[in-house]
């Protein structure tokens, strides 16, 4: 197996980092005051991010998650991913590479018919608008989705839709004009055809969103909602696919989305190993600095060899993707899923540390970039089921 990049993945990479320097960087104190000075329910997206997405865009730093537009491979798209990781509020929402959109617009490049990419993909491929996914509820065990119980019922030329869902990413933002919901809609089916994945416009009504769910206190720019679908009537050209195609759409979106994830939380572990080696060297402690001590000396050598061995597994991950196909990677996509937030939690966990009182403040990007990371370990499927399906991999080899 092959890691190089391709020459123009190469020059992506260049101009990213040049970009993060002179714009993203800078950007991170502006974004963080304009939030605080608004309260957690705006949802509105910051100016300088607005700005940012328009020098992204003029620079040709644009949708470079999608190959069809990119010309990126999934192994040439890790290392961009990875450094947009190091500042995950901004960066990936410069570049229009920002989650849950990435696996909206996949879907919908993928499957969508063409009234369905004229309406939602163009405009989310310019960035005027975002989207939700709501698939996750609170009642049941969502991390199988064959739990899920809201229901997609035909009705003449409609769909109507009755549920409640939680964690829809997106939904708060003013500029969500589409959601994806998955929904049982033929309950007596098959077990991996009883779901439909339709599209809802936002203003539909009877969707009422009862609440953002914050993480560890801190809210997303976009939200996570909790949400009731009441008799929500959508016309039945709206579906994605056909009836019972929900399931396999649904996993297929989370595929590359998950390893999306791990790219991203690669970076968010550098940056604060990059974040650590700076306080050691800036702190003094007993007489000498810290990054003399061979406490922190050990802190330090610990994170950076969890970072590269983690790395290296996203790294095939992503060969594998490129050379098989999503479907014959998914062992490998779960195994980096575990392996990748764990890491992080670990790594911001000692630069935190590293950083005393401090680290647990919001004076430095660690107490966030460590609620972002442990939700990790729980959204996109639970450690445990991912888990159970590297388990299911390796004893298939020996039966």
């Amino acid at each position: 197996m092959d890691f190089e990049l391709s020459p123009t993945a190469r020059d992506y990479l260049a101009r990213l980092n040049d970009f993060m320097d002179e714009y993203v960087y800078p950007a991170e104190d502006d974004y963080a005051s304009w939030r605080m000075e608004q309260g957690h329910n705006d949802h509105r997206l910051p100016p300088i991010v607005e700005s940012l997405k328009k020098q992204a865009r003029a620079q040709g730093l644009w949708n470079l998650f999608l190959p069809d537009v990119s010309g990126l491979s999934v192994l040439d798209y890790a290392p961009l991913a990875e450094v947009t990781g190091r500042s995950p509020d901004i960066a990936p929402e410069a570049l229009n590479c920002a989650a849950p959109d990435t696996g909206n617009m996949e879907i919908l490049h993928l499957f969508g018919t063409g009234e369905q990419k004229h309406r939602w993909l163009r405009p989310l491929l310019d960035g005027d608008i975002r989207s939700a996914f709501a698939m996750t509820e609170p009642d049941v065990a969502s991390s199988d989705a064959n739990n899920i119980a809201t229901t997609i019922r035909r009705d003449g030329d409609d769909y109507v839709i009755d549920g409640h869902k939680w964690w829809t990413s997106g939904i708060a933002d003013p500029n969500c004009a589409v959601l994806l919901v998955l929904g049982k809609s033929n309950p007596d089916g098959p077990r991996h055809r009883q779901h439909s994945l339709i599209l809802v416009p936002a203003d539909t009504p009877g969707i009422r969103v009862v609440r953002d769910l914050p993480i560890f206190g801190y809210h997303d720019q976009h939200g996570h909602g909790e949400v009731y679908f009441d008799e929500v009537r959508v016309p039945a050209a709206n579906l994605l696919g056909g009836e019972g195609d929900g399931f396999a759409l649904a996993q297929g979106r989370l595929g590359p989305g998950r390893i999306h994830h791990c790219m991203r939380v690669i970076g968010m572990a550098e940056r604060a190993l990059e974040l650590a080696c700076r306080r050691a060297h800036a702190r003094i402690a007993f007489g000498k600095p810290m990054a003399e001590l061979g406490a922190a000396q050990h802190q330090i050598a610990e994170c950076r060899l969890a970072i590269d061995q983690a790395r290296h597994l996203v790294l095939h991950a992503a060969w594998k993707i490129d050379k098989y196909g999503a479907k014959h990677a998914r062992g490998d996509i779960s195994a980096v899923k575990i392996v990748a937030p764990r890491v992080a939690c670990d790594v911001i966990d000692r630069a935190i540390q590293i950083h005393g009182g401090k680290g647990v403040t919001d004076d430095t990007p660690l107490a966030g970039l460590y609620a972002r990371a442990r939700a990790m370990r729980i959204f996109d499927g639970p450690d445990d089921v991912h888990l159970r399906s590297v388990a299911k991999n390796e004893l298939a080899k020996y039966s």
